[in-house]
């Protein structure tokens, strides 16, 4: 027998040995491993994931001795929890950061867990949102599957750009400016169709088209980014046929926002909203000045004594004395321009009102309003529901 063959026959011999020596670690791993019954890297009812390399053995083995850590939340806690991995932090550094967050119990162990799986390198870089009832194991998968963190924003309706700004505020949005957002706003500097239309010498501002909505974005939007989203979804949401409403009834988009505006600020219950925008229409018909509450208490503004915006109750003194172009108490027709940022369904409402002759309505203290055709009837509803 030559030498090259009888090499051959060792080297398979080697092999052959190799393979039962790792067969039969691997045989008797899987016979120590405990079951899981959860979902996640421990597939439901299988055994401990088998080693990928022989030398992973030992260390598979004294993780079996952890499984409790390893599927064990750090804490009951829901609360989300920001997490950040930077760009090429190693490992230890994530583990570390993992624990001084209270995410896990134990760095050495969720570092041994990482190594054990091979998955140092697939850890991704950026913004997580973890809760401490969350695993190890279910950690370790999650920092592999990173996605951008987004957060979400409501706009509500009836909002003025103000209260938008100020609840964008708390949101944790990394690169909101709430100064930059009103300055931004009441700029104006955004070309849609809609603001066309904008009366002559009024305030070159997009209030009333920051369209109220949820919105999911990711939490490194920019504050010229977010009002462009509003007023493209603002643009996407108004159809053709809502465009021709308006032209047909001799108003701009522009003049129906703005109608809109106040109908929601002054409405309470939904199946009001046409029936107010009939009032203010009849109003406008006849020249009588509209004589809206909430334009006042948008000229009044915000209260520190409340933390409002919108005073409640207003006197006849302060409707009457809030000096503006706005205040539809002191001048006849639509104020120059929306008061807050109606809904769509407002807007509908302004573009299908409801055919009366009433010219009045008057609050009657549970969200509903009593309406008038005459001063005399008004009067009467004044004395009937007044205080």
């Amino acid at each position: 027998m030559n030498r090259t063959l009888r090499r051959l026959i060792a080297l398979i011999g080697v092999l052959l040995a190799a393979a039962l020596i790792t067969g039969v670690f691997v045989f008797i791993f899987n016979a120590l491993s405990p079951k899981s019954t959860d979902g996640g890297i421990l597939a439901a009812n299988a055994p401990f994931p088998t080693p990928i390399a022989i030398q992973d053995v030992p260390l598979g083995l004294y993780l079996q001795q952890h499984i409790t850590e390893l599927t064990a939340p750090a804490s009951n806690d829901p609360t989300p929890v920001n997490f950040r991995v930077t760009p090429g932090e190693l490992p230890a550094d994530v583990a570390a950061n993992l624990q001084s967050q209270g995410l896990i119990s134990d760095s050495d162990l969720f570092i041994n867990l990482v190594k054990y799986l091979h998955v140092g390198s697939k850890i991704q870089a950026g913004e997580f949102v973890f809760k401490r009832t969350m695993t190890m194991e279910d950690i370790v998968d999650a920092l592999q599957h990173g996605r951008a963190k987004t957060v979400t924003i409501t706009i509500r309706p009836g909002w003025r750009a103000e209260e938008i700004a100020d609840n964008l505020a708390t949101l944790g949005l990394v690169n909101f400016n709430k100064d930059q957002f009103l300055q931004l706003v009441k700029a104006g500097n955004y070309d849609y169709w809609f603001m066309h239309d904008r009366p002559a010498g009024a305030p070159a501002t997009v209030e009333g088209f920051l369209l109220p909505e949820s919105y999911n974005v990711p939490y490194d939007m920019s504050t010229d980014a977010l009002i462009k989203l509003f007023l493209d979804t603002f643009n996407q949401r108004v159809t053709d046929q809502m465009r021709q409403q308006a032209t047909a009834d001799k108003m701009t988009f522009y003049e129906i926002v703005t109608l809109a505006s106040i109908v929601e600020r002054e409405a309470v219950v939904p199946e009001e909203r046409p029936i107010i925008a009939s009032v203010f229409l009849n109003r406008l018909k006849k020249k009588m000045p509209l004589q809206a509450d909430s334009t006042a208490q948008y000229v009044i503004g915000y209260q520190p004594a409340t933390k409002q915006w919108w005073k409640s109750p207003v006197t006849i003194d302060e409707l009457t004395g809030a000096v503006s172009p706005y205040n539809t108490y002191l001048h006849t027709g639509l104020p120059p321009g929306p008061i807050c940022n109606p809904s769509l369904a407002t807007i509908m409402a302004a573009l299908q009102p409801a055919q009366t002759d009433y010219l009045y309505f008057f609050a009657k203290g549970d969200g509903t309003h009593a309406f008038a055709k005459t001063y005399e009837e008004h009067q009467q509803n004044q004395q009937k529901y007044g205080k």
